[in-house]
């Protein structure tokens, strides 16, 4: 692949798929117990090689920009050294093989991510390892590292407290397949009055250009914070309900992360 004008990528490609490129995406949140409500917002991620991040034109720089801080252990210049940081902590090493992340960047200077995904690769280009980095409302952050089967699939328990609705009790059972030309990415959260919550993002991709960009913040302005703002209103929503709330724990500190 060739770089076009108006691109906002490097030339270059993984594979088949592009080197940076737009999931427009609706992302479902589906509290099922004790309460059912369903929150249903419009956004777009981006899906990059952490290796080979896309470099914008300055006047696009405030829709899209990555920041260290914003990922792992917040350790500055680089969200794969971050990730290499938490891996490390967790005895894996990639030896610097390819990274896939998909994440919401920060717009006009904020970001919220609720769930990034990072797809790691080894030396023959299989899939090593899948991290899902979750963020709550309270600006902390928790890393699962997942060791997915051949359709993307995945149990862990839930070790983070990330809803006043939910307690940190249950196990996520996660499908998180590397997305194509099409994305479709599924958390489920069961404890023991069965499946409690649901999340769903689903999406079709578009290359990384000058116009892709400007028309998706054109149609979703300052989406980060239309995702946090919706997050919010959804859960005052359930309080007005009588929804009863757990207390947030101490947070302790994740090995290779932020305390």
């Amino acid at each position: 692949m060739t770089r076009t004008e108006g691109d906002v990528i490097s030339a270059g490609s993984l594979g088949a798929e592009p080197v940076a490129a737009l999931y427009d995406c609706v992302i479902t949140h589906v509290p099922r117990t004790p309460l059912r409500h369903t929150l249903r917002h419009r956004s777009y991620l981006w899906c990059v090689d952490l290796d080979r991040l896309p470099v914008l034109p300055r006047p696009l720089q405030p829709l899209a920009r990555f920041d260290a801080r914003d990922h792992f252990a917040g350790i500055v210049g680089s969200i794969h050294a971050g990730l290499d940081a938490f891996l490390a902590a967790h005895g894996v090493d990639l030896e610097g093989r390819r990274v896939v992340m998909l994440a919401h960047l920060r717009v006009f200077g904020y970001v919220f991510n609720p769930l990034s995904v990072i797809w790691c690769h080894d030396a023959s280009g299989a899939l090593a390892c899948v991290v899902a980095e979750v963020h709550n409302t309270y600006r902390q952050r928790h890393c699962y590292l997942l060791r997915t089967d051949e359709a993307g699939e995945a149990e862990t328990d839930k070790e983070f407290y990330v809803s006043p609705f939910f307690a940190v009790e249950g196990r996520y059972r996660m499908r998180l397949p590397l997305p194509g030309e099409l994305l479709h990415l599924t958390v489920h959260l069961e404890n023991k009055d069965g499946r409690a919550f649901t999340a769903v993002a689903r999406g079709s991709r578009r290359l990384a250009t000058t116009p892709a960009l400007l028309s998706a913040a054109v149609r979703r302005p300052w989406s980060t914070a239309a995702v946090w703002a919706g997050i919010r209103r959804h859960g005052i929503h359930l309080l007005l309900r009588g929804l009863p709330l757990h207390p947030r724990p101490r947070p302790t500190p994740q090995k290779g992360m932020l305390p």
